[in-house]
């Protein structure tokens, strides 16, 4: 039955890849009680997951983990719930779409009590970092959406501050961004000197967007981006010289495929990366014990190891080594450390989770104005 109900659902989904909807890729092979299907990001990102994760859960229990590409938005879940045929059993998903979903009704609420303590004994309300359970979703990881760029793209002075991302002069030629206003609307109000803590209250208004897609608008060319995996490629392939992205993917780039390329750390903006689980998934209680599993400290650290994301429990960060391929020091590459977060911004998730409608149409009309001219 969950097969043929994916199966109907599936058919029906090319509509759901246009921009900000869920559902990316088609989730393969079948779903049975020997499995659990994912929504995950692909990638880098998805590899890691599998060396320190999915493949170690298998080994463990014998169930099986199939994974589906996403790229963020819910618009693929709204449909999915509205058709009563959810064919995921977890959705690896930011804090603050999460909290939007979680609004909604269409997450299963979750406990911190069916985490495990960490391994001296704390408990998991104490090991885990701030702000790491929601209602509906629970932190595993902090990311942060940086800038990176060609350094032979400018031979004189490099890029060191977020508003060099918008001086063309100084450094000219195509960005790169993603197709969304999240992020973007902070660092064009960053290169305003605007403070950290005055950037969300001036977004709430409409001087501060009008402000903020002024900025955007400067830039003679943006390649918009959907995919995590666009932005490396666009920069190693010199189709741009500056691009933002996952901090993650741009290591993966630079470290296992040696593309030249650098990290501008300034105006980081860092995130919660969360697992729900969506309310009529075919396997709710197998979700619960994956989560459990799959937010362990040895699990976390693991995942550390592999792609270079801040683990949300405190135990596993200072465990976290050298990448197992490279013998890189994954410390040094992580977001959280304070060499690379002396000037991070956290994003503000629970105003995006307010707002996330709004923002996104306001973006959307200015983005349509913008490809007409």
């Amino acid at each position: 039955m969950a097969r043929d109900k994916r199966s109907r659902w599936l058919a029906s989904a090319p509509k759901l890849t246009l921009l900000g909807l869920a559902l990316f890729a088609a989730v393969p092979g079948q779903a049975d009680d020997d499995t659990l299907t994912v929504l995950s990001w692909g990638g880098a990102y998805e590899r890691a997951q599998q060396a320190a994760l999915f493949s170690p859960y298998t080994a463990a229990t014998g169930t099986r983990i199939e994974v589906g590409q996403y790229d963020g938005g819910l618009e693929g879940l709204r449909r999915a719930m509205a058709e009563g045929e959810v064919p995921w059993d977890l959705i690896d998903m930011t804090r603050s779409e999460a909290m939007a979903a979680c609004a909604e009704g269409m997450l299963e609420p979750l406990s911190p009590a069916l985490l495990a303590p960490a391994p001296d004994g704390t408990p998991p309300e104490e090991d885990f970092l701030p702000d790491s359970f929601g209602r509906c979703a629970i932190t595993h990881s902090i990311f942060a959406t940086v800038v990176a760029y060609r350094p032979d793209a400018f031979p004189g002075k490099r890029p060191d501050s977020i508003a060099d991302l918008f001086d063309q002069q100084r450094f000219p030629g195509p960005r790169a961004l993603q197709r969304t206003p999240a992020v973007n609307l902070e660092w064009a109000l960053l290169s305003y000197r605007v403070p950290h803590e005055e950037l969300y209250g001036l977004l709430s208004t409409r001087r501060g967007l009008d402000l903020a897609l002024a900025r955007l608008d400067e830039l003679e060319e943006i390649r918009w981006w959907e995919a995590g995996d666009a932005p490396p490629r666009l920069l190693a392939e010199g189709e741009v010289v500056m691009a933002s992205g996952y901090n993650g993917r741009f290591f993966d780039a630079m470290v296992n495929r040696g593309a030249p390329i650098e990290i501008l750390w300034d105006g980081q903006v860092q995130e919660h990366e969360t697992w729900a689980i969506p309310r009529g998934a075919p396997h709710p209680e197998a979700a619960r014990d994956f989560l459990r599993f799959a937010t362990t400290t040895e699990r976390l650290a693991d995942l550390a190891r592999h792609i270079p994301y801040g683990p949300a429990r405190r135990s596993a960060a200072v465990l976290v080594t050298t990448h197992p391929d490279s013998g890189v020091d994954m410390r040094l590459h992580i977001p959280t450390h304070p060499l690379n977060a002396e000037r991070a911004l956290a994003k503000d998730e629970a105003w995006y989770a307010r707002t996330l409608g709004r923002i996104h149409d306001y973006f959307r009309t200015w983005l349509a104005r913008r490809e007409a001219e």
